[in-house]
């Protein structure tokens, strides 16, 4: 069993990694020519763009990890079964439960890694990317567009807006708006840049607060107040804020939790971030479903088509795989369904598909 193990993970291993550094090597070469029209702002180079590009291959391994599995395993089977090895296998004892069992755990290996690489080192190489790009391009804007976030202190409560994130993790364009138990606007406080510090505290600069008195006989009176620093005490944490002015698609699952937790405190609708978290997490069990969607390709005679044509086929499994895992996940956020179900939905599919042909290759042929 060893041995046969040996052959399964060894072959398969080799093949999965010549697909991914392929998929890899052209998601490189796109992004690197995309940034060519960036060279020369400021002191953006070459050399950063190439850098830049490379920071960006971590994440491009996170999505194309299942289609990887898919193609190199279906690659490796059917070569077996084409050089008849897999018949011999067969022959020497190897059942369809055996065979099953040795993919499912080859499966959940990829499964482990992809999710280390998606969760830990491909929003970290992301954002040293975008750290790298906006120090070398004059400031470029990082993360996604303004984001709001909620903060309240007794019977105050604040509405935060964060024009976009800077290199180092500085926050720009801040408005915080300040409203009393009624609901009535007190001050404004407008920052150029600011820092959230590990005590929550906000070290804000180029500082304008504006305040909204009672009105008198004369008129409201709105004075303004500029201020070259100022510290301001919240309640949210720099994981949060960090979370919120960064797009949805590089947060982790960790972020993403957190966040969630935040909006549902908030009261604020959080059916995009809870469709995310769920592909998050469930997301790398896309490989296990890979390798069992690829096993009927070893039962299938040479004479039902050549190798090409095998992979050709599971290249068009996994496209429809990552087009269908889109789909429903804008379909889950325009009709409102279950986030898990959503996220579930398309591996669940595909899972009962290769059970299905699996059952009918090896049981009815």
């Amino acid at each position: 069993m060893k041995t046969i193990r040996r052959l399964f993970y060894v072959d398969i291993v080799s093949a999965v990694t010549f697909v991914a550094l392929a998929f890899l090597s052209l998601s490189f070469f796109i992004d690197f020519i995309d940034e060519l029209g960036d060279v020369s702002q400021g002191g953006y180079t070459v050399l950063q763009a190439s850098l830049y590009s490379l920071l960006l291959v971590p994440g491009h391994f996170y999505e194309v990890a299942p289609i990887a599995v898919l193609i190199g395993t279906i690659y490796t089977l059917a070569r077996m079964a084409q050089s008849s090895e897999f018949t011999i296998l067969r022959t020497g004892g190897l059942g369809p439960g055996r065979a099953l069992s040795l993919l499912a755990s080859l499966g959940l290996i990829f499964g482990v890694l992809t999710f280390l690489v998606g969760d830990y080192l491909a929003p970290f190489s992301e954002r040293q990317a975008s750290q790298l790009k906006a120090l070398y391009t004059g400031g470029a804007q990082l993360g996604g567009p303004s984001s709001w976030l909620k903060d309240h202190d007794g019977e105050r409560s604040y509405s935060i807006n964060v024009g976009y994130a800077g290199p180092r993790g500085q926050l720009h364009d801040i408005r915080i708006f300040e409203f009393d138990a009624d609901n009535r606007l007190l001050r404004r406080i407008g920052a150029r840049s600011a820092q959230v510090e590990a005590d929550r505290t906000w070290l804000m600069k180029d500082v304008t607060v504006t305040r909204w008195a009672v009105a008198t006989e004369d008129g409201a009176q709105v004075p303004e107040e500029h201020q070259p620093t100022m510290v301001w005490n919240s309640n949210l944490s720099a994981a949060v804020v960090a979370a919120a002015v960064s797009t949805v698609g590089t947060m982790s699952t960790v972020d993403l939790a957190r966040y969630i937790v935040h909006l549902a405190d908030n009261e604020q609708a959080a059916q995009r971030h809870q469709i995310q978290f769920w592909k998050r997490a469930l997301y790398p069990f896309a490989c296990l479903v890979m390798v069992g969607l690829a096993l009927p390709f070893a039962y299938l005679h040479a004479r039902a088509g050549g190798v090409s044509m095998k992979v050709f086929g599971g290249i068009m499994l996994g496209i429809s795989f990552v087009l269908l895992n889109n789909v429903a996940g804008h379909l889950g956020l325009l009709r409102d369904w279950t986030p898990w179900m959503v996220a579930a939905a398309p591996s669940a599919l595909y899972l009962l598909l290769s059970f299905a042909a699996f059952s009918w290759l090896v049981r009815y042929r």
